[in-house]
């Protein structure tokens, strides 16, 4: 049985950690880089979707500290959790292949060209 794709806002969060650990203000704002400001992460979506990734063990907190007052977690990507990145990276591609091999088929030829 195949594995579901993940929903956009994870693959996100996950690609957000991918190159280095980062804290959850600075993943909300490397989702909205990534995705070219079309995705807004909530607070309390990031913070349920890092816990479920934490519990998938597809992350982990890489490093903890105190900055004013309040606890700030580093999180970073785990062996699985880059296998898993790597497997959508893999079906996007071939999905978007697909999806231009079917539009080429189609394309319009030339002005006034008859088939």
């Amino acid at each position: 049985m195949k594995k579901r794709s993940l929903q956009e806002p994870t693959s996100l969060i996950l690609c957000a950690v991918a190159d280095r650990p980062r804290h959850g203000y600075a993943i909300t704002q490397e989702v909205k880089t990534i995705s070219d400001g079309r995705v807004t992460l909530r607070t309390g979506t990031l913070y349920s979707a890092l816990q479920r990734l934490l519990e998938d063990g597809q992350i982990q907190v890489h490093s903890e500290e105190t900055v004013g007052g309040r606890a700030r977690r580093t999180y970073a990507l785990t062996p699985q959790g880059r296998a898993t990145l790597a497997a959508e990276a893999e079906r996007l591609r071939a999905t978007a292949a697909e999806a231009e091999r079917r539009l080429g088929a189609h394309r319009p030829g030339p002005r006034g060209a008859t088939a």
